[in-house]
């Protein structure tokens, strides 16, 4: 098994484990991440995920040794246009070359990236809400060397964090992008000592999965539905959302703040 699930409580490490190829992903293992995340997002007492490589290393891509049998045009055209492209209309997307980087959860994940996240593993650890990273952990547009593009959403996802100009440049040149810099353009939020990413990240999804789940779902469902929306288009989708989570469970919250927890901003006993 490439892929396996380790849980403590509300929280889930999704583990990928192919360390002889780097976490290089080949089909099996997507097909494995793709079915852990979709029991993670089903599971009514899972609240967030985190997503680590096992052997000190995030992803290093698509496995190349996998896709050199891509040359076969029409093994491509079966394999890559038919199997993985987006269907018309409505109709759900397979997975992504990477896994679940086509998949719309309900719930947080949190990407702990020791060593290379690159090409794929790049778009994998951006695909996730958050990325905890290792101080010699690094991003990068390797497969620039190959001629292979992005596939896995990475050309989306990156000018959303880091700008339009910033992300043509690191996507256009390939080149690598340490931890330090990582952090000061926005591609990740945390950095913390050579393997400890992990830890940080788990100890991050606690601190999240402590809190009354609906309204974290909904503030994380607006932050992502209202993406380029006009500011009242946006607010429309954050009035649906926070309306039914509070529904759900604020009057309640309200209620324990009245009966004296919480108070002067301690988070300490909600």
């Amino acid at each position: 098994m490439t892929v396996r699930v380790e849980k403590e409580g509300a929280v889930w490490t999704i583990i990928h484990s192919r360390i002889e190829a780097r976490n290089a992903m080949d089909p099996e293992s997507a097909d494995a991440l793709v079915t852990a995340f979709q029991e993670f997002d089903r599971h009514p007492d899972a609240a967030v995920a985190v997503l680590w490589g096992e052997g000190g290393a995030f992803c290093a891509g698509w496995d190349l040794k996998y896709a050199a049998g891509l040359n076969d045009r029409r093994r491509f055209d079966h394999e890559i246009v038919e199997g993985l492209g987006f269907p018309m209309g409505a109709a759900p997307a397979p997975r992504g070359p990477l896994g679940p980087t086509r998949l719309e959860l309900s719930k947080p994940v949190i990407a702990a990236v020791e060593g290379p996240a690159v090409a794929g593993g790049m778009e994998l650890a951006l695909w996730c809400d958050c990325r905890v990273i290792a101080e010699t952990a690094y991003f990068g547009v390797y497969c620039r060397r190959w001629g292979i593009p992005l596939l896995d959403g990475g050309s989306v996802r990156l000018p959303r964090l880091v700008g339009q100009g910033r992300a043509l440049e690191i996507i256009m040149t390939g080149r690598k992008v340490a931890a330090d810099e990582a952090l000061r353009i926005g591609m990740c939020e945390r950095v913390v000592g050579s393997g400890d990413a992990r830890a940080a990240a788990e100890a991050m999804a606690h601190e999240i999965a402590r809190f009354p789940q609906a309204a974290v779902r909904a503030d994380r469902k607006t932050v992502h539905e209202s993406y380029g929306l006009s500011l009242r288009d946006g607010m429309r989708v954050e009035w649906a959302n926070g309306v039914e989570a509070h529904h759900r469970e604020g009057a309640a919250g309200a209620g324990r703040f009245a009966a004296g927890l919480g108070r002067q901003g301690d988070f300490s006993k909600i």
